[in-house]
């Protein structure tokens, strides 16, 4: 039997190594050099532009043709990415319910989602038709859906840093983005078929890829339910088989190939439609394969798509406009930020119009969708090279300057006021700050040992360098009352010093530290702190192992399924209502309710009073939803 295939060495690894170099010691440097406003995209696209100028241009063959290879590939895996970006729950939790009025339309945030989608198409066809009167567009319709994208990937990051991703005016921004993508990819993947191949029966075609979601979709419901899969699936997830990310890497493979036999440009849909999928059966905020895929995809593959990118932007395109290029680019920034601008008005009435316009400044911000929509419509000879050299341009300017106008207009936000401050950059601190970073809650944590203040720094975690024991540190972090102060100094003596200047200084109610001395315990209690007895914790996980290993396991272990979190009654609208008679999410569970002094075992015939306390389990989405309904 004949071999049929052999490892040849014989293949030139320089320009890979290059682009993996470039890809590596651009965020290296970002984070040397502290630039923070740029995304480190851009400054890969940056980079690449230099090193196809003045490296990779000196090499041909099979290791450029590798490298176009691995590009694409980080195409698809960029798409992929962005259906896996989808909250697909939050888009569901907001199909409307009931009779539809202008009351409730406006604050449902999958239907202002759709009306700005439907005014921004409709404000990008009259702001293309008169772009066509500067310079020659040889396809109106197509340019307009290059106008409507978004970038989901840039707006969550500003919106977590600036503490408004769960806020009610964050989660409407996030699923504006979330439905322009959607539909922007279908419109532009349906179009650009239609101009390739005319209308022909072929067409319904790209039906089969929905209908593969929708099968994919069915046989992921049964799998998630078989518990000895689940077992298998397990064992296998870890060390070499590493087997969800291989199985999740299929899925995005299958719907490619399904893709290119419709048609190569519908390769991108299926990419997305396959993150898509794949985003119904994960949880985004906790999912160990979330951080997997994020390393395979970010770590290796997409770098080079945008460095590749960058490597093959010629300016000498752009001199193609000849007189008409300043004039152009200048109309074309303006219709990019107001397409998105003028229909956040809408917005105006539920969140003030400071608010509403920072909003549509943040959506303004495009990156992955436009490149792609760009190359593909240069592919098909209706973009010329200067449009995508344009688009390209235009791309790198919105990312960065739409987060810092929605930052500097939008001052009023939650950053400042609803953090959690941390004394001690020890190991129970910074796993206590990776945890709450992971639901969404803001951190600083205060260190005053050089080094390891410097080792918290490359973490990615906020921290600063100051004493526990100084009041000016305080003053420098706005410190506030609503604020927890978790005490960890590193030994008993240490904390019980910072709790006093915490108490008796500052006044400051909400603290928390720990200790394993009944001496120090009688002094912190009678500071009126909150403490941990590490001897009796230690003690009640060992029976929680014993007694109730599953449930424990579940709430404190898990990265995949629950949470558990207390919420207080503000809602005056619900107060005098039974549970029973308002709709709370499905994955969540009211599980104890607390009234003044008393805690009760809520049911559907428990009267909500303002200010109980009610502690629910469930998913984060859950548990988001059942906290915007109770405050």
């Amino acid at each position: 039997m004949q071999i049929l295939a052999n490892i040849s060495f014989d293949f030139n690894y320089i320009p890979l190594m290059i682009v993996i170099a470039t890809a590596w010691l651009i965020p290296m440097l970002s984070s040397i050099f502290k630039i923070t406003k740029v995304p480190t995209i851009i400054l890969e696209i940056i980079g690449g532009y230099f090193i196809g100028r003045y490296l990779l241009v000196n090499f041909s063959g099979e290791g450029i043709t590798a490298l176009n290879f691995l590009a694409l590939s980080g195409f698809m895996f960029l798409m992929f990415q962005s259906g896996l970006e989808i909250n697909v729950y939050q888009i569901t939790a907001s199909l409307p319910k009931g009779k539809l009025k202008y009351s409730t339309f406006i604050k449902n945030p999958l239907l202002v989602g759709l009306a700005i989608f439907l005014i921004t198409i409709i404000l990008s066809y009259i702001s293309t038709l008169f772009l066509s009167t500067i310079v020659f567009i040889s396809n109106t319709w197509y340019f307009t859906l290059i106008l409507i994208t978004s970038s989901v990937g840039i707006i969550i990051p500003v919106l977590k840093n600036q503490g408004e991703i769960n806020t009610r005016a964050g989660q409407m921004i996030v699923l504006a983005a979330a439905v322009a993508d959607i539909l922007s990819i279908i419109l532009f993947s349906f179009t650009a078929f239609i101009i390739k191949n005319g209308f022909k029966i072929e067409l319904l075609y790209i039906l089969g890829l929905f209908i593969a979601f929708i099968f994919f979709y069915s046989i992921g419901l049964k799998l998630k339910k078989n518990t000895k899969l689940r077992r298998i699936t397990y064992e296998l997830s870890h060390a070499a088989s590493q087997i969800t990310v291989r199985g999740s890497i299929l899925l995005m493979l299958i719907f490619i190939v399904l893709s290119q036999i419709i048609g190569e440009e519908m390769m991108l849909l299926g990419a997305f439609l396959s993150g898509l999928l794949l985003s119904f059966f994960l949880h985004k905020d906790r999912s160990s394969l979330i951080l997997k895929l994020d390393g395979f995809s970010y770590g290796f593959f997409i770098p080079i798509f945008f460095i590749m990118v960058g490597a093959n932007f010629n300016f000498k395109d752009l001199g193609q406009l000849d007189n008409t290029l300043y004039l152009f680019l200048a109309l074309l920034l303006t219709t990019l930020f107001l397409v998105k601008v003028i229909p956040s008005l809408l917005w105006v009435r539920l969140f003030g119009f400071k608010k509403a316009i920072s909003g549509g400044f943040l959506l303004s911000s495009r990156l992955s969708l436009i490149i792609a929509a760009s190359e593909i419509g240069t592919d098909l000879g209706i973009i010329s090279p200067a449009m995508n050299a344009s688009f390209i341009l235009m791309a790198i300017v919105t990312c960065i300057f739409s987060p810092i106008i929605y930052n500097s207009i939008n001052t009023e936000t939650k950053f400042i006021n609803n953090k959690t401050v941390i004394i001690g950059g020890g190991k129970i601190g910074v796993i206590l700050a990776k945890r709450l970073n992971m639901h969404n809650k803001r951190v600083v944590i205060i260190e005053n040992n050089t080094d390891r203040y410097k080792e918290i720094q490359a973490k990615g975690i906020n921290v600063i360098k100051g004493d526990g024991t100084d009041i000016s540190v305080y003053k420098k972090i706005n410190l506030r009352k609503q604020n927890h102060v978790i005490v960890l100094a590193g030994s008993n003596e240490k904390n019980t010093k910072v709790c006093e200047t915490l108490k008796n200084k500052l006044l400051h109610e909400k603290v928390i530290t720990l200790t394993n001395s009944s001496e120090t315990f009688n002094t912190l209690k009678n500071l009126d702190v909150n403490i941990l007895d590490v001897p009796g914790i230690v003690a009640t996980t060992i029976d929680n192992l014993i007694e109730r290993p599953y449930t424990y396991h579940t709430l404190v272990e898990t990265f995949e399924n629950f949470n558990v979190e207390e919420i207080k009654i503000t809602n005056k609208q619900i107060v005098g209502k039974q549970i029973k008679e308002i709709p709370f999410h499905k994955d969540g569970f009211l599980i104890l309710i607390k009234k003044g002094e008393e805690i009760d075992i809520p049911h559907g015939d428990t009267y909500l009073k303002l200010n109980n306390i009610v502690v629910v389990l469930g998913t984060n989405k859950a548990i988001l939803d059942i906290r915007e309904i109770l405050t």
